[in-house]
């Protein structure tokens, strides 16, 4: 029996081959992203390590220990420093201070992408005569006064910048101009991922990241002879409160498990987009088996009429499909190493990962053998049960007798039972609070269900098509029976698309829907013409808001500031506005009362959604405590329905900024005279000293902002999905050619009493057409559903503002997507039955 499944194999090469293309396609996926991530992983973990090569004990800030009613703790003093170099165990203390710094390119745009432009500071030491082990100057010297910085090798050869150029820059909204004194090497995780480092001298870079005399963090060198773990218990002794003593490898490991934790959410996302590839595999292989098996009908009984058992009959399917899936697991594990490899080098000619080896560990090898063998012999699964069952008998007939009344009835039965259990959980999703569970069920659910039906469907809807195939004529016909004449494949050939479709259809419905929802959000709750914020979002300087506010074009300006606050026992967060003003630049919805009394600093206005939590009517009353400790009593003005733009408790800045241990705006809403323009935009810019690191914004460019980050993702989820679509081609090409191959003889009949050969490849066409466009609507009308599901779960979370909304537009390409897929797939079949020779086809059996 191995010697017969083996030669079965040999003789069925090209038949197996569209097979094994489907699970090499899945398993390159599943072994690229391993590897991809891997080495990625391995790169930064290695950077981290070589970055706290200098570092033994690290003494930092202990925010888990924070006072009520704040977030951080103070920063570490000078004295602390002090009493750390100062250790027997020390060899040396080295302060560190450092926070967002946005730096310019000599064309004026930001460099980086705003998230990890850095600056810190060059500790010189107390007496400031001193070189920082940290940062080694490759070329001139450490910034030593105001005015002054150095950057990185890769940032100054990114830039073109040399000692002695001007840069500008930002730390929190104004301009600065700072000389390049220098450019230093660093082993920095984030420099060596394709951030920026700006190094300020020790006075300046703590004036701007914190206070004179202030450290977020010191790192102590050990003496020789002196361990991490002692050095820690001798720095333990002198720790002020709130604050700990880290061993340096304790540090590099926290930050590789940062890392793995980073990139297990990349690694999860691949792997899921590998499983959809392989999942819709499934379809094929399942399909391909299933019709080998029905091919060698006769050949299977006379096995069994000569002895061979149902076990030996179904050994043999499985170990064709074993070899199958082995060899197909050895070329996709191939294909993934050269993708993890190709990715590897693109990332770093962008300069956005640290030099490393590529990765190839164990478990990617395993992974990928182990998938392909196993989804393989899965699937083959039950054609082989079905080959065992064939009785010798049937050794006397050409075909197996088709499927009882029975077995149809029980299909459509618990076909029907999962996509009413699917359907159910999934509207169950968007009515209670935390839905994602119960949705997520109910569309695996439905999914099945669906799969489970499509033979039946597969009638109704293919017969929908009649009165467009009937314009083909003979040629119509024929397509349209072939295409219904064994529902199963047809329904196997099209759930392959169909799971492609719905999840892009879904996904497009839903981002589709996002976009309107803040298009919305922008127009309903702002009356500002801008809003102007950092990069990064990171707070702004309150400098900003004067300057706006001293622009002859601007009419009304109210920063948003943030600050924590203990009220009832927990902590809050205040957003401080210009009382004043913010009733001219925000449009909110109140259900009561509203602005007035908001300027005098007593009364707030809260969103519903914190009133009901908190248990506020309009007019009531409560204790609040600041940051810097002080205590007052707010009233609540007004009670507006909350939205991503806005939402939480409001109070007048007069009443929050006095009480902020540092002020600072999350943002700023400006008005001017002449409403949003291009001139306006440009004068305002102007104003804010043509910073790069300052977003101007007016209303279209927050919403042109959100549709290209969707847009964005949306390309790279349809580029990953285009794997289970070129998958699904495969499965129609491999299904068309098996068709054409067990249906020799009855076009060879055709040929011989008059069908030309154009009209064969139409033939052919039209049935991979139907069968594409079949699977196309059934993708598109079960994601247009489980979008619309998913967007009330969206709704009820938060975006209320957002709404179904169909992209016609993009359905009509998922549905011309379907179409190509079933011309190109027919394109090879097409032309082989075209080429049969008639008289040799008929006397095949």
């Amino acid at each position: 029996m191995l010697r017969t499944a083996l030669r079965n194999v040999f003789a069925h090469k090209a038949r197996l081959l569209m097979t094994m293309l489907a699970v090499l396609l899945g398993v390159a996926f599943v072994s690229g992203t391993l590897v991809f991530t891997s080495t990625i992983s391995q790169a930064q973990h290695k950077s981290s390590e070589k970055g706290f090569e200098k570092v033994d004990v690290s003494i930092r800030q202990d925010n888990s220990d924070a006072p009520e009613g704040r977030d951080t703790v103070d920063p570490l003093q000078q004295t602390t420093l002090d009493r750390a170099a100062a250790l027997p165990g020390a060899e040396s203390a080295t302060g560190e201070v450092n926070g967002f710094a946005a730096l310019a390119d000599k064309d004026g745009k930001l460099v980086g992408n705003g998230f990890s432009t850095q600056g810190a500071n060059y500790y010189a030491g107390r007496d400031g005569k001193s070189s920082d082990p940290r940062y080694p100057m490759k070329d001139g010297r450490a910034p030593r006064a105001a005015g002054e910085v150095a950057l990185d090798s890769k940032t100054a050869e990114r830039t073109g910048y040399k000692v002695g150029d001007t840069v500008r820059m930002s730390i929190d909204g104004p301009v600065r101009e700072e000389k390049v004194t220098g450019v230093y090497t660093t082993d920095d995780g984030s420099v060596a991922a394709g951030g920026s480092l700006v190094l300020f001298d020790n006075a300046t870079a703590q004036k701007l990241f914190a206070k004179p005399g202030q450290y977020t963090e010191i790192s102590v060198t050990a003496k020789s002879g002196v361990s991490q773990a002692a050095l820690k218990e001798q720095a333990e002794k002198i720790l002020p409160p709130h604050s700990e003593a880290v061993t340096g490898k304790k540090l590099a490991d926290e930050q590789s498990r940062q890392i793995e934790s980073s990139m297990s959410g990349m690694q999860t996302s691949m792997l899921a987009f590998a499983g959809i590839a392989l999942f819709v595999g499934i379809f094929i292989i399942a399909n391909t088996f299933t019709m080998l098996v029905a091919q060698r009908t006769k050949e299977l009984a006379l096995l069994r009429a000569v002895g061979a058992s149902r076990r030996q009959v179904t050994r043999s399917v499985l170990i064709e499909a074993l070899f199958v899936g082995a060899v197909a697991g050895v070329a996709g594990l191939a294909a993934g190493i050269g993708i993890g490899a190709g990715l590897r080098a693109l990332i770093g000619k962008m300069g956005t990962m640290p030099d490393g080896p590529l990765v190839i560990s164990p478990a990617a090898v395993i992974s990928s053998l182990v998938v392909g063998v196993v989804v393989t012999v899965l699937a083959a699964w039950l054609p082989a049960r079905r080959a065992a069952k064939i009785p010798p008998v049937a050794a006397m007939g050409s075909v197996h007798a088709p499927a009882s009344t029975r077995s149809l009835v029980l299909r459509n039965t618990l076909g029907s039972l999962f996509s009413a259990a699917g359907v159910a959980l999934v509207l169950m999703g968007t009515k209670v609070d935390d839905g994602k569970a119960p949705m997520g069920a109910g569309a695996a659910l439905l999914l099945i269900g669906v799969f489970v039906l499509t033979p039946l469907l597969s009638r109704p809807l293919i017969a929908a098509a009649s009165p467009v195939l009937r314009l083909f004529q003979v040629s119509g016909k024929l397509a349209r029976l072939n295409a219904v004449r064994n529902p199963r494949r047809t329904a196997a050939t099209a759930s392959a698309l169909m799971i492609g479709l719905t999840l892009i259809t879904g996904l497009t419905v839903i981002a589709t829907g996002v976009q309107k929802a803040v298009d919305k959000m922008a127009t309903d709750s702002l009356k500002a013409d801008y809003t102007i914020s950092m990069a990064n979002y990171s707070p702004l300087s309150p400098d900003v808001d004067k300057k706006l506010r001293a622009s002859d074009e601007v009419t009304a300006t109210s920063p948003l500031r943030n600050g924590p606050a203990t009220i009832g026992g927990s902590t809050e967060y205040l957003t401080g506005v210009n009382g004043e003003s913010i009733g001219k630049l925000t449009s909110l919805d109140f259900t009561e009362g509203g602005w007035s009394g908001l300027s005098g600093g007593r009364k707030v206005v809260v969103d519903t959604t914190t009133a009901e939590q908190q248990g506020w009517k309009l007019g009531s009353s409560f204790q609040v405590s600041y940051e810097d400790g002080a205590k007052g009593r707010l009233t609540v003005g007004g009670l507006y329905k909350g939205n991503e733009m806005l939402k939480g408790i409001l109070v007048d800045n007069s009443a929050l900024t006095p009480h902020l241990a540092k002020t600072a705006d999350m943002q700023v809403l400006a008005k001017t005279k002449n409403g949003a323009n291009d001139q306006v935009k440009d004068a305002l810019t102007k104003q804010l000293g043509d910073n790069p690191a300052i977003l101007v914004e007016d209303k279209k460019d927050v919403s042109e902002g959100v549709a290209q980050m969707i847009n964005m993702l949306l390309n790279v989820l349809y580029g990953l999905l285009a794997m289970a679509v070129i998958v699904a081609v495969l499965g129609v090409i491999n299904t068309l050619a098996m068709s054409v191959f067990e249906r020799g003889q009855e076009i060879g009949m055709l040929r011989a009493i008059g069908l030309e050969r154009r009209s064969v490849k139409r033939m052919v066409r039209l049935e991979s057409l139907v069968i594409s466009l079949f699977g196309g609507v059934l993708g598109i009308g079960l994601g247009v559903f489980l979008g619309w599901a998913a967007g009330e779960l969206i709704a009820g979370s938060g975006l209320e503002t957002y709404q179904l909304t169909l992209p016609w537009g993009r359905i009509g390409i998922f549905l011309a997507l379907a179409a190509l897929v079933g011309v190109l797939a027919a394109l090879w079949p097409a032309r082989r039955a075209a080429k049969l020779n008639m008289l040799a086809a008929i006397k095949t059996e």
